[in-house]
């Protein structure tokens, strides 16, 4: 925390503080953007578990013997 004597960035120069803030903001929103537009598309597969449908629906159940 800076002592009352010495001034903070925003307090010596509003309009500079204001303009690196909107160009921070819009630097964040062109890498979500840039982010979003890269990523590989989903796969349609609806059946993501079926491994643990499978496991579920055998439960309880006596192994086979072959």
């Amino acid at each position: 925390m800076t002592p009352f004597s010495e001034t903070s960035f925003y307090q010596g120069d509003r309009h500079t503080y204001r303009r690196v803030a909107i160009v921070g903001a819009l630097f964040c929103l062109a890498f979500v953007e840039i982010s979003f537009s890269l990523r590989p598309p989903q796969a349609e597969d609806t059946r993501v578990a079926v491994k643990a449908d499978r496991l579920l629906r055998t439960a309880g159940q006596v192994p086979r013997a072959n």
